[in-house]
């Protein structure tokens, strides 16, 4: 179940990050929102640029994080490994941890205050880019379990909108010019902000449900997103909808 007001604050949050300079203080703020222990948002591939990991933000402790760097454990982490396979969150009890390699990094990282568990997102953009939202946790196993459900659908839908701040306040974004919503598919937009499904939105507006769909594709298409997180994440980021 999602909780709206913590939803609304934790985007307010982000909405407020406009530099880079304060992106790492907006994944503190989202990590108090949802008691976890750490957050990290990684850029995998930009598009339409050239090199890998482009870009990290982290709440990680920074001796971890030039150790992490320095010895080249992005070509081990089978965390990386989750934008290749996956769409859907990843507990990281589903990680291939076999290797001695692997193993190896997660023991130093619990030695760090990275915490035993931890919850990967994968996040794809409509032009190639490639990001991970990852959390993690010190909580003991059934309080994790717990946690993770209870926020999971949360954390997903911050995915969307942290891509959106992290490619445009690093920069690695352009100005993207974007065809205006019109009246209709605003409003479809603001509803499914909200939690309405296709079917509760058209009871809201006095359509069909056909007719929402028509909307939100249109809407989706004018603002360049593969699926309608994307699109509703972009459009309040643009100020086109209000959360």
């Amino acid at each position: 179940m999602v909780n709206h007001r913590r939803l609304s604050a934790s985007l307010r949050t982000l909405q407020a990050a406009k530099h880079r300079a304060d992106l790492q203080s907006a994944l503190g703020e989202l990590c108090e929102h949802y008691g976890v222990s750490h957050m990290t948002i990684l850029v995998v591939c930009s598009g339409g640029r050239s090199g890998s990991y482009p870009y990290c933000c982290t709440t990680y402790p920074e001796r971890w994080t030039e150790k992490y760097v320095g010895k080249c454990f992005f070509e081990i982490d089978p965390v990386i490994d989750v934008i290749r396979w996956g769409f859907l969150p990843v507990d990281w009890s589903s990680l291939d941890r076999r290797s001695e390699q692997a193993h190896r990094l997660f023991k130093e990282a619990r030695l760090y205050d990275i915490g035993p568990h931890g919850l990967t997102i994968p996040i794809r953009g409509p032009k190639g880019e490639r990001c991970l939202l990852s959390v993690t946790s010190n909580l003991p196993g059934r309080h994790w379990s717990r946690l993770r459900a209870s926020s999971i659908h949360e954390l997903q839908i911050l995915s969307h909108y942290l891509h959106e701040t992290v490619l445009s306040a690093s920069g690695l974004r352009g100005t993207d010019r974007y065809r205006n919503l019109s009246r209709r598919e605003t409003q479809c937009f603001q509803l499914l902000a909200t939690g309405r499904i296709s079917k509760q939105i058209a009871a809201d507006l006095g359509i069909s449900e056909n007719a929402v769909k028509l909307y939100l594709r249109s809407a989706r298409m004018k603002l360049g997103a593969a699926t309608s997180h994307q699109a509703v994440a972009r459009a309040s980021f643009l100020e086109l909808i209000k959360i």
